[in-house]
């Protein structure tokens, strides 16, 4: 799921800001209002997973638990990939189960040995969309927030131009 700003228009932004005598001062601020701007979007995933209904035994850490922590806000001020990213991480040291988040989002889960038996496999759900559906419902807002901050970081430079 991906929703887009004009990425070029943040690109320039960027370079008018190096431009500048404080634009590293304007960089980080600029990162820290895109993440601002893309809370309520983490928050609102997070809550999603939260969500997801748990039958499993409470013998290791939650898997709800830290596949929510993994969940992260990611700025790029730089590069092809300029923007603000809403990304979740791998989670490797819960119970050997590396791609959980991707594999709670699909809709036809994940296949998984019977615990104590490997000849017997099953099929297991998890949330289908949970990560995809909060963005989805929220688009326009956290879209709109994302040019605010890009606007108003803008004005800032405008007002030192002239």
């Amino acid at each position: 799921m991906e929703f887009s700003v004009d990425q070029e228009a943040l690109r320039l932004l960027a370079r008018a800001m190096r431009e500048e005598s404080d634009g590293k001062q304007l960089r980080k601020d600029l990162a820290g209002d895109l993440r601002e701007a893309l809370g309520p979007a983490r928050t609102a995933v997070r809550a999603s997973i939260m969500g997801m209904s748990s039958a499993g035994m409470s013998t290791g850490p939650s898997l709800r638990k830290s596949v929510a922590q993994k969940v992260a806000i990611q700025v790029r001020m730089s590069g092809k990939a300029t923007g603000a990213t809403l990304r979740t991480r791998k989670t490797p040291n819960i119970r050997g189960f590396d791609n959980a988040p991707k594999r709670l989002n699909r809709r036809r889960g994940w296949r998984h040995p019977l615990w104590g038996d490997v000849e017997r496999w099953v099929s297991q759900l998890g949330k289908p969309n949970w990560f995809d559906d909060p963005i989805r419902r929220g688009r326009a807002a956290y879209r709109d927030a994302v040019l605010a901050a890009m606007e108003k970081t803008a004005k800032r430079i405008k007002s030192r131009v002239g």
